[in-house]
């Protein structure tokens, strides 16, 4: 099963050339957050909204280099996927602009459906 990843397109453009991708939140929280197809769009509107430099990573989990955990950190009761190190660019798949709509908000790109 897939894993996304909301990122920045600078930042991505730049874990390329390293061969890992590492988050902020990876030196403050100790981890990447990620979502599932179905969880992605809650990060994105909580967080993203209206933000027009996005890029959805599209991670295979089998390829991940570092530990993957799934865990409720918020008591939402709902489990995301964290990347517990650097993600290796090598195991993203597929990389698709994400961009918001009018409003702000985001929708799954065509990809998805």
């Amino acid at each position: 099963m897939m894993i996304l990843h909301i990122a920045r397109r600078g930042e991505w453009e730049t874990a390329v050339t390293t061969g890992q991708y590492t988050a902020d939140s990876l030196a403050t929280e100790g981890f990447i957050h990620c979502s599932t197809v179905e969880q992605v769009l809650v990060p994105a509107n909580e967080r993203f909204r209206g933000q027009t430099d996005l890029l959805l990573l599209c991670i295979d989990p089998a390829l991940l280099a570092a530990p993957l955990v799934y865990e409720d950190c918020y008591e939402t009761g709902m489990l995301f996927p964290h990347i517990y190190g650097p993600l290796n660019v090598t195991a993203v798949q597929s990389v698709l602009d994400f961009p918001p709509q009018a409003d702000g908000s985001f929708v799954l790109p065509p990809y998805f459906t």
